[in-house]
């Protein structure tokens, strides 16, 4: 597979998730690779307590529509948001099963002008789609944009990765050397960043934030959080005793944050 030049890439896009997003049978494979991932049914129902009938919901990294399908049974209007067309295609038969309609918008989620203000009641940043995002100040626009995207008081429900969870891993010491070094070799590296073979796609791009990085993200856009959820090893459940030192073991964390920064 070849990578798209680093020049024409989409601002906050890595060369791996351009060839992601553009490969067909990723998307067509997506449910029945996932099928079994029990993190879907935990965030699942993490968004269910959140949200409810005339809500209107925008998932931001919508992938297939897994997300997105609970929702449209339950009466509640979507917007299905992607860089991926085959990842949109795969939402609208969906929708046409459920004999459901729903917005679907191709986007790089760094760039979101498109949508209006506070247009949503609910965003949804799910399986670690922020951490996709290269670049702290990518990731930065894409929370400012949420933030301008919702009524006041509105829901960002998000997933991410923790960098801390790496010191339980055999290799992952070393990795965290590793990264540390790059990030004083290379400008374009900041630690939490990592690159991967991923399904045949190279240079597949993730990263970890540590909880205090994802605190400050949020904040600096005007968002509180009022629910997380420390996840386990295999991130299908909580973590055991999640008062035990969380910030380390968790394996990342679903949260839902308030935006606060349009209430007045």
């Amino acid at each position: 597979m070849k990578n798209q030049p680093s020049w024409q890439l989409p601002r906050g896009v890595s060369s791996g998730t351009w060839d992601y997003a553009e490969t067909t049978h990723i998307a067509t494979s997506y449910d029945s690779y996932f099928r079994q991932h029990g993190m879907f049914r935990l965030d699942e129902s993490v968004v269910a307590r959140f949200t409810q009938a005339g809500d209107s919901v925008i998932d931001l990294g919508c992938g297939t529509g897994r997300a997105i399908e609970p929702l449209l049974e339950r009466g509640i209007d979507c917007v299905a948001c992607d860089l991926s067309q085959p990842m949109l295609q795969e939402v609208q038969k969906k929708a046409t099963r459920l004999g459901e309609s729903t917005l679907r918008v191709r986007a790089n989620l760094v760039e979101l002008d498109c949508f209006a203000d506070r247009a949503f009641d609910c965003a949804l940043c799910l399986f670690s789609t922020l951490g996709m995002i290269r670049g702290d100040g990518a990731r930065a626009d894409v929370v400012q944009h949420v933030a301008r995207m919702l009524k006041p008081g509105g829901l960002f429900v998000l997933q991410v990765h923790n960098y801390w969870v790496h010191l339980f891993d055999p290799e992952g010491p070393w990795w965290m050397v590793r990264n540390a070094a790059r990030t004083w070799l290379q400008k374009d590296v900041q630690l939490g960043d990592r690159f991967y073979l991923y399904r045949g796609i190279p240079d597949m791009y993730l990263h970890s934030f540590s909880w205090r990085s994802l605190q400050s993200l949020l904040r600096q856009s005007g968002f509180e959080i009022i629910e997380s959820t420390p996840l386990n090893a295999r991130q299908d459940a909580r973590l055991r005793l999640p008062s035990f030192v969380p910030r380390l073991r968790a394996s990342g964390w679903i949260v839902v944050a308030r935006n606060t920064a349009s209430k007045t």
